[in-house]
Order: structure tokens, then C-alpha cells, then sequence
């Protein structure tokens, strides 16, 4: 039997707690669970969501496989990487995350380039951006309002 394979680019998060991230994402994305492999102590070595119709996967932190380094956002002092959601009913979405226990990065605000947007940092150090366009704006409009800003 052959194995289809369709190409792909899945964001692949590292969290200090695994189990608690499904959660999360669960009450604050609206995430599917896919499905996860725990270890026999718990740790989960690997596990998928379904975010927006994508696939985000995600593992516990494992130290002991990066040279003694924990590699989650919190223990690197941040994460230079945001992953980005196109939605509608951005408000509402923005708002549930929020209740879910995100933390505000940017607020939500209609933007020059045409969305109204956001950005959350989950409790684990990941961040998450929101964005529902709104309105066609121009590259000269861009330009525009960014020279004036």
C-alpha cells in the first residue's frame, strides 16, 4: 500500500506542559485534538491539533534531547516566531482566547494595511496573531500611511 503524502508546513510548538496546551487550545482556538503519544510517565512525546483548519503539532519540553536546553518560549526569554490566524468574526475569537487565558500582545484594531488585528501570547510563550480583512488598501495606501506613522 502506498502512503500519501501532501506537502506541507506545520508549525511544531514545544510547551512545558503538553496536556495543559491541548486544553488551551481547545477552549481558546476551538481546536480539534488529532491525536497524542505519552510516554509512560505522562510526558507527551509528540501530539496534533486541528486550528483553523490546520495542522499545529506540539511536544512536552525534553531537555535531555537539546544538549541539556529546555527550548520552550518561556525558558528562551520569548519566541521570535508568531503563528498567524486568518479568521472571521475576529472580535469574538480574540475575545475567547482572551478568556481562555491568553494575554493581550497587540491589541485588536482595525490596521492600515486593511485587517483588523491582534496579537495573543498563549501561557505557555507561544504567540498568536488574529487577523480578518476588513478592507482593499492599496500598496500606495500602505506606503502612504506607513510614512506618515
Amino acid at each position: 500500500m502506498a502512503i500519501n503524502i501532501e506537502p506541507a508546513v506545520i508549525p511544531h510548538l514545544v510547551v512545558s506542559d503538553s496536556a495543559a496546551a491541548i486544553d488551551f487550545y481547545v477552549k481558546a482556538f476551538g481546536a480539534e485534538e488529532l491525536g497524542r503519544v505519552p510516554r509512560p510517565d505522562g510526558k507527551i512525546v509528540n501530539a496534533a491539533v486541528r486550528i483553523n483548519g490546520s495542522t499545529v503539532m506540539l511536544n512536552d519540553d525534553f531537555p535531555e534531547t537539546c544538549g541539556g536546553k529546555s527550548m520552550t518560549p518561556t525558558s528562551l526569554g520569548g519566541t521570535p516566531v508568531t503563528v498567524h490566524l486568518t479568521l472571521t468574526g475576529v472580535d469574538a475569537k480574540f475575545q475567547r482566547a482572551l478568556d481562555a487565558g491568553a494575554t493581550v500582545v497587540v491589541p485588536l484594531d482595525d490596521m492600515f494595511w486593511g485587517d483588523r488585528y491582534g496579537v495573543v501570547e498563549d501561557p505557555f510563550g507561544h504567540r498568536w496573531s488574529m487577523g480578518q480583512p476588513v478592507r482593499e488598501v492599496s500598496p500606495e495606501e500602505i506606503q502612504t500611511a506607513m510614512a506618515s506613522g
